[in-house]
Order: C-alpha cells, then structure tokens, then sequence
C-alpha cells in the first residue's frame, strides 16, 4: 500500500509544470499546452512569479538556471547572476561608515540579472514568440490577482517605512495609501506598462530571436536602464544599516553586461550524476555533501533516525565551513573546487564526524589557502558574538527595512524531455524603492560580499557575489531524469540534500521525499545582513519524532523545534526512460503546486 501524502506524485507523458506559486504552475502547462516547450514554459512562469510573489522575486532580481536540451542532449547552466557595479569598492563602502553592506538600500544593489537571464534562455532554446510568453504576466500585473496573505503581511510591516521613507514603494505596493488587503485582486500597471513598452519596441525587429535581442537592448541599453541610471543619480534612501546612502550602479554598468551559459560542476553517486552551478552559487556544498555522506556510510543508516539526521547535520556544517573559506567568483579569484570535490579530500573531512555536535566552525585545508580558513574562522566567531544592531532593538526605520526577501523555484520537463530547474530571486518589494516609472525594485545581493580584502568574496567591481541561488538536475543510469530545487537561501542545498538522500536511499516518490520531515544547520556564518553564526544550532520538523528530537539534543546538537509544515518549499519534476514524467510540490505554506498530463 502507497504512503499517505499530502498531495499525489503528478503523472502523465505529455509535460510537467511546478513551481511556488499555482498561477505560475499553470501559466507554464498552459504554455505547453500551446505547443511551447519547457523553455517557453520556464520564461513564462519565471515573469509571472515577479507578479504573483513579488515579496521573493522581481524584475531587478537574479537568476540561476540549470536546463538540458534534448536537441542537444546538453546540461547547461545559466548564469543570470548580474555582478558588482564599477564604484563598488571597498574603500567606497569603507567611506560610508560600514562594516558589513546593508541587507537593504541602493548600496546593496548589484547588476540586475534576472531580466537577461529569461531572455537568454528563451532566445537560445524557446520556441514561442516574446509576446506570448510575457502576456500572461502582463494580464496579471495589469488586470490584477489574488493577493497572497503574505505579500499583504509583508507589506504591512513595512508600511511606514514606505510612507516616510520609500515613496515610490508606497505608491506602488499601498495604492490609495492603504495596505492592500489578502485575497483580493492587486494590480500594478506601471509594471505591466513597462512590459508592455519593451514588447512595442522589441517587435520592431523581425524574426523571434531578434525580437528577444531587441528586448534585451531596451532593457540593459534603453529606456529601462535610462530610467534607472536617472534614478540612481539622485536617489538617496534609507537602508538596512541604519542611514540615508546612495548607489553606485550606473546604466552604464547594465549596457556592459549579459548573461551566458557555463557547464555544470557534477558528481557521480552511485547510480546518480549531480549537475549543480559553481562556485559563484553554493550549489557545490551539495556535491561536497554528497561525496562526504558516501564516506561516512549514509547509505547503510536508517534515514530519519536520529544517528542519520546527525551525520547529514555534521557534514552540513564541514561544508558549509569550506563554503565560507573558499567559494566565490571563479573568474576572479582561482576556487580550488577540483581539491575539495576529490574522494581523498572527502575521506578525511568525512572522519571528523563523530557521535557528539560539533561547535567549531572547520574549514578543509587547503594547500597554501591556510589564510583563508582562518578568516572565515575569525568572521564566523565575530559575527557570532556581534550585536545584531539595527534588527535588535526598537522598530527603527532601519531594523524595517532589514526585512529579508526569499526566493521562487521552477520546474518544467515536456514531451520532448527538455528540463529547466530555475531559482529566481531578488528585487523584492522590502530590498530598496521602487524604481519610479518602472514598477519594480532593484536588488540586494551585494550585501553577500565581505568589505575585507584578499578573499574569494570579497567586494570588487566586476564580480559576481556568492548567491544562495542553487536549483539542480540529476541524471539516473546516465540519463537526465529530475529537476529540483527550493527557496530558502542558506538551506537551498541543505533541504534539497535531504530530498535527494530520500530518493537515492530511500526509495520514496518525489512527493513521498517532499511530505517528509526536514530539517537545517544554522552553525555557520549566514549569507545575508548581518551575517551572524550559530554554532551547534539546528532546526528540525516537530515530525520527525520526539524521541528522534531528544536523541539528536543528547548528542549535543541545540535545537529549534519549528511549526508544523513550515521549513522548505520543494519542487521537483522527473522523466522516466519510457517517457513517462512525474512532478510534486510541497505543501508547506500552501502556495506550491504540480501541474501535468
């Protein structure tokens, strides 16, 4: 007898369509339906999600993507993660009075990817016309939809920030001077007369690809980034840390750039090949975890016991040390990830692990890279024993604006066996202003750079901050079979590292491995403002059991028991050899949704 879950495991042969959010789940089939494939579908709900969830993604936002074409029989991965603007240097920062960058404001913000990124991908391996792959966020953004419960809340708790300090965001997101209510139509017109613009001008080319082109110029050379150069100039507003700053991004940083492809980083485990981004992403942690847990026998543990749960915990916490201490923008700084994804490296971080929590933040050595370890030591400990400041105490205009966005996640697969796993982020409705005449804010991932010189994430003009953003594909017997990824930064690659044990050992269903209990480590130094550490702390899923839940404290482990069905937002979508495809969605927060046939 099948397990109870939460909802069924979707199948059918014709395509698979999740995502965060059941509008965008069925704009994407409805692509499909029209004769679009996984690539049209993908663009088409990654702009109606800037819409529907816009308190975890935006226009101004980012973009990872990780696809294989079947024309090609190619995995790729997109990198829309837009870098450092020109005048972002330390010494700028260092002038402002500031330690850490702002988890919020316009020196928080870097390149704009997202809009490129969708665009790349649609022009390289779409099938459909631009227009109809943005009309349905056009129709949503314009003609309204319902407004989730937690936009509302968001927007509320923000509400005087907007009124007193952000203008532009309260004209857009309090229309009448009202915080806009749960469950009713919203609607932001500026933004769908933006798109509405882009679309004018780009069908003045002809032909599919050079309409996308024609896009891409108005967006990064055109009115767009004129319009956001212009505001740049003068804008000076309150951020996360505590003062009124200006930015530093400039139209001309947005005409010199564009998104591109690169190959995947992959590792092979047992049946299985993991394709993830690099380094610039912490997608690599996954790999790292991976070839660590084969080490420390994962396999042959009971999964969900207390001695399992332990062991994924502890291998968490050395990889995420070496994320710390080594990861950045390769083209700017030389990631020694050939050293830390080989068996011996695995080997011996894998017998560090013991029966009792580990308090120490313990980065790999790496030849000649001792310096680096220690630095993330020496951060780690200092932000742990740092005040928080501006999120500490009183409601101050700053701790307001310190409200962390999240992320989206999309999941396609069609007839033909194309996959996209894309993780969409940034430009949030609390990240900065609204940018007047545009509909949308600009981003914050600048607040991922440390304003200290000589490591791999250090600020510098040119390179790309080390996201969170971190969707995956896997091959099974050397055939693409499942894409998958989630939202929630730091625990991106450590929930989808419980969801891909439970496949590859567990021998549940994709929505089996959703339903079940999750868990994370917050030991070590998070990615975003104020960048704090937690050493031995974890949070777990009141599910997994109570006896589970002592075992693990009696091991040493400090935790934090979380509501019910409230950590992760998986989605996931599978091909099987004979054509048949599968999808599933989490239930948790109620907004995720499978679609398929």
């Amino acid at each position: 007898m099948a397990a109870f879950t939460t909802r069924p495991e979707i199948t059918g042969t014709f395509g698979v369509a999740t995502s965060t959010h059941w509008i965008a789940s069925a704009v994407g089939f409805g692509l499909l339906e029209k004769g679009g494939n996984a690539f049209d579908a993908a663009v088409a709900m990654g702009f109606v999600l800037q819409v529907v969830e816009p308190h975890l993604n935006g226009p101004g936002g980012d973009l990872p993507a990780i696809i294989h074409s079947a024309r090609e029989d190619r995995i790729r991965v997109l990198c829309a993660q837009g870098p450092a603007p020109a005048g972002a240097t330390i010494a700028h920062y260092r002038d402002q009075g500031l330690t850490l960058i702002p988890g919020s404001g316009l020196l928080a913000t870097v390149i704009p990817g997202a809009f490129d990124g969708w665009l790349l991908m649609l022009r390289d391996y779409g099938s459909l016309p631009l227009r109809d792959v943005l009309e349905p966020a056009i129709h949503y953004a314009r003609h309204g939809h319902p407004l989730l419960d937690r936009v509302s809340d968001s927007i509320a708790s923000l509400a005087d920030l907007f009124r007193h300090e952000w203008p532009s965001s309260a004209a857009t997101w309090m229309p009448g001077g009202a915080v806009p209510t749960g469950g009713r139509p919203f609607r932001n017109p500026v933004l769908a007369d933006t798109w509405d613009r882009i679309l004018r001008e780009a069908e003045t080319a002809r032909g599919r690809e050079a309409q996308v082109d024609r896009a891409r110029d108005c967006i990064y050379r055109g009115f767009v980034a004129e319009t956001i150069d212009a505001y740049l100039r003068e804008a000076c507003v309150m951020d996360g840390a505590g003062a009124r700053r200006k930015g530093v991004l400039t139209g001309q940083d947005m005409a010199g750039w564009q998104a591109h492809w690169e190959d995947p980083l992959t590792l092979d485990h047992d049946r299985w090949t993991l394709c993830k981004p690099g380094p610039w992403s912490q997608g690599p942690v996954l790999l790292q975890s991976l070839a660590l847990l084969r080490e420390a026998g994962i396999a042959d543990m009971e999964p969900g016991s207390a001695a399992y749960i332990h062991t994924v915990i502890e291998a968490i916490k050395l990889t995420y040390a070496d994320r710390e201490a080594y990861y950045g923008d390769p083209d700017h700084f030389d990631i020694p990830m050939e050293h830390l994804l080989s068996p011996a490296y695995a080997a011996d971080r894998a017998a560090l692990i013991t029966d009792r929590a580990s308090f120490d933040q313990r980065p790999g050595r790496v030849p000649g890279l001792d310096h680096l370890a220690r630095a993330a030591i020496d951060r780690a400990a200092a932000r742990h024993e740092a005040e928080v400041g501006s999120d500490g105490g009183e409601p101050t205009m700053a701790h307001l604006s310190n409200r962390r966005g999240d992320t989206v996640h999309v999941d396609v697969i069609d007839r033909w066996g194309n996959m996209v796993s894309a993780t969409p982020s940034g430009g949030w409705l609390q990240s900065s202003p609204v940018v007047p005449g545009l509909g949308f804010a600009l981003n914050s991932r600048a607040q991922m750079f440390w304003l200290d010189e000589g490591l791999p994430t250090s600020l510098a003009p040119g390179r790309r901050p080390r996201t969170t953003l971190s969707p995956s594909l896997a091959l099974r017997d050397g055939k693409p079979w499942l894409a998958f990824g989630t939202p929630g930064g730091d625990q991106q690659d450590q929930w989808q590292l419980a969801y891909f044990l439970r496949l590859a050992h567990g021998g549940q269903n994709l929505q089996e491995a959703i339903d079940a209990p999750l868990y994370h480590s917050m030991h070590f130094s998070a990615s975003f403002y104020p960048r704090q550490a937690n050493p031995g702390r974890m949070m777990i899923e009141p599910s997994a059991g109570a006896d589970v839940i002592a075992d693990l404290r009696a091991r040493g482990h400090e935790i934090e028991v979380s509501e019910p069905w409230s950590i992760g937002r998986l989605t996931a979508a599978a091909r099987d050899p004979d054509g048949m495809l599968r999808a599933a969605a989490t239930p948790r927060l109620m907004q995720a949704y499978a679609v398929g046939r």
